[in-house]
């Protein structure tokens, strides 16, 4: 760390304490050329999940996005803020976790309603609806038939 008073690039540290809630390390150091002391900050660096749309653009991961269709598919159901904050967090986790960079919708979507189907099946179907696109009665059923059977 390059010292800010006279250049200098070596420096002992002082002190360290965790900052915003532990999101961050504050770090007081002390010059070895000049003896002047400064404080840095150190984070984490992250690299942003980018997606790809079913039309091929691409743009950053908007978690509200996802939260706001959970939302959606859960309206008047009993599934709490709170379970749609924790799945979404979780969903979020295993996205930032893999080694890709660049996810698809069909991969938050099918993680989506994997959550949804353990919390509630009606907030499920709601979201599949939408995220498979049914185009009749008949893909509805189907996918409703599976549900029961995995149900069995």
């Amino acid at each position: 760390m390059k010292c800010p008073y006279c250049g200098y690039e070596e420096s002992k540290v002082i002190d360290s304490r965790s900052a915003d809630d532990g999101e961050r390390i504050r770090r007081r150091r002390e010059c070895l050329k000049c003896a002047k002391r400064f404080t840095t900050h150190e984070v984490i660096e992250t690299i942003p999940l980018i997606v790809v749309k079913r039309d091929r653009s691409r743009e950053v991961f908007d978690k509200d996005k996802l939260t706001s269709g959970i939302l959606r598919a859960c309206e008047k159901r009993p599934v709490s803020i709170e379970q749609i904050e924790n799945m979404v967090n979780e969903i979020e986790a295993k996205l930032q976790s893999s080694l890709e960079r660049e996810v698809t919708t069909s991969q938050i979507g099918e993680l989506a309603m994997e959550q949804l189907k353990d919390i509630d099946e009606v907030s499920y179907v709601r979201f599949a609806s939408v995220y498979r696109q049914f185009k009749d009665i008949n893909t509805f059923m189907e996918e409703l038939n599976k549900l029961l059977t995995e149900k069995k």
